[in-house]
């Protein structure tokens, strides 16, 4: 598939100056000799994964998966309160993550023309997209997506440039500095092995199989991806999608509880990912993969939500139809709460940036239980 050579089609003027605003700041800071330091001591951040952490890639394809429509962003600072083409009211996880660990500027999405040169060493690239998947064939209900694998062929494609300016020994050195950070399996399970189209496919496949079968698949380019010198790799788990408004919109007979059958899908996924993630430390010398237990986060919030501060955990405060308003994606007919940061989740699918906030910082500086063998701030001090 050759989704990723796709590159200018349909930018949005806003989109542009969005971008082009990213690469003058850099130049400001630079410019004025607070980056005279080796590029080696810039944290760059490398973000691949799905619709939770895309930045913007899926505004350059031809998908059914886009969130370049008002009022997405409307809280985005950078942007102006436009759509940037993030899945959310404001930042995502790694657009947090990178302003704590020192982050001028967010890390840029790989498909917009804007993403070569310099910005590479200042901010690193966003590969993500909506709808992806660890499959390739996983949000194929979507048409366009950019899945896993070619991420990582994006990824190796910015790797060589950066060879290209700077020398491979010096660019090996900077990208065992820089953060990686992956957040994607939901869609295996949601648009993929639940999906009702993939019925006759469950009957042939048991959930132990497909679980296995993601996780031998992931083994593979995580060790790819050490391969091509990332060292620092911060790896997700997948949270509880059966709590998320269009799952319980769509399974009424669940009552006011969480969907259990995604839920339990998700917690055998993660309870292979964790071995995994102990297996590539062992066997990847000079690696740091970090399990972030994000499941155990949002879990927490969403039957505690009274204590984190939010008024509603189980309705979208972006979406339309559904009694948790769950059926239609967040967009210009969309009904819309006044007050974003008092719901749990933005829109049909993915947490408002008040929750994003709060998984970052226990990401951040969370102990073992929620993120291990060490913190993210931990991990970039390394």
């Amino acid at each position: 598939m050759a989704i990723h050579a796709i590159r200018s089609r349909g930018l949005l003027l806003n989109e542009i100056a969005w971008v082009q605003c990213c690469v003058f700041v850099c130049w400001v800071v630079c410019g004025f000799g607070s980056c005279e330091s080796s590029v080696n001591d810039v944290k760059a951040s490398f973000v691949f994964g799905d619709s939770l952490v895309d930045a913007g890639n899926n505004n350059y394809i031809f998908t059914l998966s886009k969130a370049d429509m008002p009022p997405n962003g409307i809280d985005f600072n950078a942007s102006g309160g436009l759509p940037s083409g993030r899945f959310t009211n404001g930042r995502t996880i790694p657009d947090i993550l990178g302003q704590e660990i020192g982050q001028n500027v967010f890390a840029p999405p790989y498909m917009a023309p804007t993403t070569s040169g310099d910005v590479l060493l200042k901010a690193g690239v966003n590969y993500a997209s909506g709808g992806a998947g660890i499959l390739n064939e996983t949000g194929r209900n979507f048409i366009g997506r950019i899945s896993m694998d070619t991420q990582l062929n994006d990824f190796a494609n910015t790797r060589e440039e950066i060879i290209s300016m700077i020398g491979v020994q010096e660019a090996q050195d900077f990208l065992a500095e820089a953060i990686f950070s992956i957040s994607i399996g939901s869609n295996d399970f949601l648009n993929n092995y639940l999906a009702i189209e993939n019925l006759p496919e469950r009957e042939l496949v048991s959930p132990e199989q497909f679980i296995q079968r993601l996780i031998d698949t992931f083994r593979v380019q995580l060790t790819r991806l050490y391969n091509l010198d990332a060292r620092k790799i911060v790896v997700a788990n997948v949270g509880p999608i059966g709590c998320i408004p269009y799952q319980r919109d769509f399974n009424p007979l669940q009552g006011d509880g969480c969907v259990s059958r995604p839920n339990q899908m998700a917690m055998g996924f993660n309870t292979h990912l964790k071995d995994l993630i102990v297996e590539l430390n062992a066997n990847l010398s000079g690696a740091i993969f970090v399990y972030a237990n994000v499941y155990d986060i949002v879990n927490d919030i969403i039957v505690n939500y009274k204590s984190y501060g939010f008024d509603v955990a189980d309705t979208a405060c972006c979406g339309s139809i559904g009694r948790h308003k769950g059926i239609i994606p967040c967009g210009r007919r969309s009904n819309v709460c006044p007050e974003h940061s008092e719901y749990v989740f933005w829109d049909p699918y993915h947490p408002s940036e008040a929750t994003n906030l709060i998984i970052a910082n226990r990401l951040l500086d969370g102990g073992p239980d929620i993120v291990s063998p060490m913190n993210v701030r931990s991990l970039a001090q390394v």
